[in-house]
């Protein structure tokens, strides 16, 4: 009996285990994801500019510069404070 409750007791703790881990790999697979979109549009309002206003065009630096800000962001890992 005492072999069986500590089977009993490690597949608890390892569907614990298992439950407690995939949903923040998602989590964060989502969080990359969403920081390629935001690099992507970024760079995409940088082109935009650049065509519309010049390549050293004040539009042009701002939307370097936000493209700088999102891959700092991305690359440092501080996905939740970008509410945009």
């Amino acid at each position: 009996m005492l072999q069986k409750g500590k089977m009993v007791v490690s597949a608890v703790v390892l569907v614990m285990f298992l439950a407690g881990t995939v949903p923040v790999r998602a989590l964060v697979r989502d969080d990359d994801h969403k920081c390629e979109q935001r690099i992507h549009k970024a760079e995409d309002k940088l082109q935009n500019a650049i065509r519309k206003h010049g390549e050293h065009s004040r539009q042009a630096e701002q939307r370097r510069h936000e493209l700088e800000e999102a891959r700092e962001r991305c690359h440092h890992g501080d996905h939740d404070h970008d509410h945009r």
